[in-house]
């Protein structure tokens, strides 16, 4: 696991200014780092040591020096396609992934893609032809930025990276905001950073002379097999379950797991076998997940070590991981994963962990609406859709939002697991007005689906929206924050492609959710543990807002951020929240965290 980092242009002094590029992101790589500079690119690279210590370090290049790689991830097939590329001719130098790489990349131009089973971003530069090839893995586990402005183009893995070149015009978009206030995390191709895109995942892309070419080499389609027998899937998801969870563990350095009290980390922890596992918890113990991670630790003979986190270094450490993140991602328990990382950095290099696994297998307790409320969905739609309308105006009123849910379809309301702000109360809460709508975001995908049910549906956004913009976003970002590498083995390729086969009664149903990937952890945990209801990382926000201490310092932080938002509005949020009348504090955590990473990246 490493940082990439490069850019193209006019600039003389390529060499300082592409290692203070790389510097900027020396978190992401603190054991080594290299470059490679000529006229009309440079290239530098930040190396976090775990396969091949000894010579995999990057830029890599080929057999007659005219291609060159750098590369962020790990490739878990290598060593398969390597035997392939050595039987065609091809001589290597390393024992490292990502030579592998760029071989098959000399064999099989961009078709190497579907070949590769792992995580993956990186660049391939032709020196010959002076023409870049990047690519981003299937399911966008590693990230992947560029910035294009006239003949200056720019990219890597992080944008702070971008800071250390003077040709880099640090912009503010203003037009991410709205959408933000939707779906608490940077939705759009595009950044809160002017001309900064984020590659999509799946997607590889060809840069010559300054033209930017863009191709989609891979999509996830659900297509369920309903013939299949319920016993031949879990029997299927059990194999390679295991297989993927081996294929993960390959290192040169001691691999840990994180482990919180939910069956997806469990089920990892268990048939891991690895020797450490990692849990944090909070001062009230309410929320804490430490007591049941030891007692799983001490079953399966593995040492837990943990750490309870209290308000006061939450808050601290706040500013800094916005920072770290790039873009406000306002999920509470980036925070949480950031000092699970921190504390597992001490100890080894490289930890599993159990995201992917919902949206894959069905696992996130909305995918049972369509089942609980099936006596409402009998009333026909237009009536249903009546019934919202004459509730909207009470939206703000206990039991409304329900008939103003089930008053729309699900294209018009579901955008993935976090939907903060609707349109109506972004148009109070910002100061100045925006035609950017969620919906705008999610019907392309919608159409693209039309033909699924709507538990199949929602796992489509989840899977292009929610996963790739919060889940895959703060597991990158708070791990290599602490130079830690995170492995994700329910996102397999070869187990994505398995699973997506899955029909939906395998799925979820009425009393469950991840039905048959239960069924399969109830083999080796406790029955009590394999069907655990969904909690995600439990954080005790909407308590500390209620606090005085806290409440005052987002009530201060709010009465500076009248550049963006009608403020009085926002005191009201604060206020209401506080005084218990409602739960705000989603909405409340949104803005706050937007206008503390303002202020990392534009008023510092």
């Amino acid at each position: 696991m490493c940082g990439i980092v490069g850019f193209i242009d006019k600039s003389k002094d390529k060499k300082k200014i592409i290692k203070d590029m790389a510097d900027l992101i020396i978190h992401r790589g603190p054991d080594s780092d290299g470059y490679y500079v000529d006229d009309n690119i440079a290239l530098g690279f930040r190396r976090l040591s775990i396969i091949d210590l000894g010579t995999g370090s990057q830029p890599i290049f080929n057999e007659e020096k005219d291609k060159v790689i750098i590369f962020n991830g790990e490739i878990y097939n290598y060593q398969i396609i390597k035997e392939d590329l050595l039987a065609k001719g091809h001589k290597f130098t390393t024992k490292a992934d990502t030579e592998v790489i760029l071989h098959g990349y000399e064999e099989y131009g961009e078709k190497i893609l579907n070949k590769l089973r792992g995580m993956f971003a990186f660049v391939i530069y032709d020196i010959k032809t002076k023409e870049l090839f990047g690519a981003r893995d299937f399911f966008g586990i590693k990230p992947f930025y560029y910035y294009i402005d006239d003949d200056v183009f720019m990219f890597g893995s992080e944008i702070k990276s971008f800071l250390g070149n003077p040709n880099f015009k640090k912009e503010f978009n203003k037009e991410m905001l709205p959408l933000y206030l939707s779906f608490q995390y940077s939705a759009l191709e595009n950044s809160f950073f002017k001309n900064v895109y984020k590659l999509k995942p799946g997607c590889y892309f060809k840069y010559k002379d300054g033209k930017f070419k863009l191709e989609k080499y891979y999509n996830l389609e659900l297509e369920p097999y309903e013939d299949r027998s319920f016993d031949d899937f879990k029997d299927g998801i059990r194999d390679l379950l295991n297989d993927s969870v081996e294929a993960h563990k390959v290192s040169d350095v001691e691999v840990g797991s994180f482990l919180s009290s939910g069956v997806d980390s469990s089920l990892i922890a268990t048939i891991s076998s690895v020797n450490k596992t990692f849990t944090v918890g909070w001062d009230n113990n309410n929320y804490s997940e430490i007591d049941y991670a030891k007692d799983l630790s001490k079953k399966i003979k593995v040492k837990n070590i943990s750490k309870k986190i209290s308000k006061s270094e939450y808050f601290e450490k706040f500013p800094m991981i916005q920072y770290y993140m790039d873009e406000p991602l306002a999920d509470p328990s980036a925070i949480a994963l950031y000092f699970v990382a921190e504390i597992a950095s001490k100890h080894v290099k490289v930890c599993l962990s159990g995201e992917g696994a919902d949206e894959i297998f069905g696992g996130y307790n909305i995918y049972q609406e369509p089942f609980t409320v099936s006596w409402y969905y009998k009333i026909p739609f237009p009536i249903r859709k009546f019934i919202g309308v004459l509730a909207t105006p009470f939206r703000n009123h206990s039991g409304f939002n329900f008939l103003i849910r089930r008053g729309k379809k699900i294209e018009d309301r579901y955008i993935g697991n976090a939907f903060i702000f609707d349109t109506y109360e972004i148009d109070k809460v910002l100061n100045h007005k925006s035609n950017k709508k969620y919906t705008d975001l999610t019907k392309p995908y919608y159409k693209h689906c039309k033909n699924y049910d709507d538990v199949m549906k929602m796992q489509y956004i989840d899977f292009n929206f929610w996963l790739v913009g919060d889940i895959l976003l703060k597991a990158d970002k708070m791990s290599m924050a602490n130079s830690l590498e995170v492995r994700v083995p329910y996102l397999d390729r070869v187990l994505v492609d398995y699973a997506r086969h899955l029909p939906t009664k395998y799925k979820v149903n009425e009393k469950v959710t991840k039905y048959a990937f239960r069924e399969v952890a109830k083999e080796v945990l406790d029955k009590k543990v394999a069907n655990k209801k969904k909690l995600g990382f439990p954080v005790p926000i909407r308590v500390w807002l209620r606090e005085e201490d806290t409440y005052n310092l987002v009530k201060n932080t709010f009465l500076e951020g009248s550049e963006f938002f009608n403020t009085k509005y926002l005191i009201k949020l604060l206020d209401d929240h506080k005084n218990e009348k409602r739960d705000n504090s989603r909405k409340i955590w949104t803005i706050y965290t937007f206008l503390v990473w303002y202020k990392q990246y534009f008023n510092d």
